[in-house]
């Protein structure tokens, strides 16, 4: 028997979304704190203590999940949004940068799905979040931001959010899909995930892609994005002025020596 709340939705927008979702009385959504951008009169708002699954129970269970969140950087505590009024009601979750948002009814895909750890916008009540440790040492060593995954289940719908355009591929068995590490946002737990050295040091230090990328082994469903949010942020700092560090560059160790020769720290 499902324990997930059955929700309804619109997304809205195009490089900016957000999302609507409809809640009929007493069902509810749960939320990363500071997501809400409105609701309609009637729905209460209960900030919780962990996850917000309802699956473990108990003080200890709830700072157990709550310590989960910890580890991947999240906030401690996550918020509820329950219809208590007569009648639908209405609460939105906006995008926090440039992006998409992607609608996964998780149990379409098994019931689980792997997650980078802020890529989780919003779900119906009853999603679970924990974490997953990559199964490689390579991955764990060298995956940079797919070193700790955002695990979640259930049998609900669950929005997660990826930057720039998104790219959803179904990978058959033993066919490898190579990825920058920080453009990959979901995929599911049978897709085998590792980390591999670029091969040619040339490449690696002149490229401007780093010296490992990740490989995604299939079977499985996968999505990725084109604009990490990382890959904004070191562009957004790159070209402030105040920071003196625009330039063609950038994107590459060539960047650096051009900083090193004109006498910047």
């Amino acid at each position: 028997m499902s324990t997930m709340h059955e929700i309804d939705y619109k997304i809205f927008g195009d490089s900016m979304q957000f999302i609507e979702v409809e809640l009929d009385p007493m069902e509810a959504a749960v939320a990363e704190a500071g997501a809400m951008m409105y609701m309609d009169d009637g729905i209460e708002m209960e900030t919780i203590f962990g996850d917000g699954s309802q699956q473990s129970s108990g003080f200890l269970g709830s700072l157990m999940s709550a310590g989960k969140r910890l580890i991947t950087g999240e906030s401690l505590f996550m918020t509820v949004f329950q219809n208590r009024g007569t009648g639908k009601k209405r609460v939105a979750f906006g995008a926090p940068y440039p992006g998409k948002i992607i609608p996964v009814h998780l149990a379409e895909v098994g019931g689980e799905l792997l997650a980078q750890k802020d890529a989780f916008l919003c779900a119906a009540k009853g999603v679970s979040l924990g974490i997953a440790f990559t199964k490689r040492f390579g991955a764990g060593l060298f995956g940079g931001e797919g070193f700790i995954l955002e695990r979640l289940q259930g049998d609900g719908l669950t929005f997660i959010h990826a930057g720039g355009t998104i790219y959803e591929r179904e990978l058959g068995a033993g066919e490898v899909l190579r990825v920058d590490t920080g453009c990959i946002v979901a995929f599911q737990p049978s897709v085998d995930y590792n980390i591999e050295y670029v091969g040619k040091i040339k490449t690696a230090f002149f490229g401007g892609e780093g010296l490992f990328f990740a490989t995604l082994r299939g079977p499985g469903r996968i999505w990725v994005q084109s604009l990490p949010l990382s890959r904004l942020a070191g562009r957004i700092t790159a070209a402030s002025p105040q920071t003196g560090r625009g330039g063609k560059e950038e994107g590459s160790v060539l960047g650096g020596l051009g900083r090193l020769l004109g006498g910047d720290e």
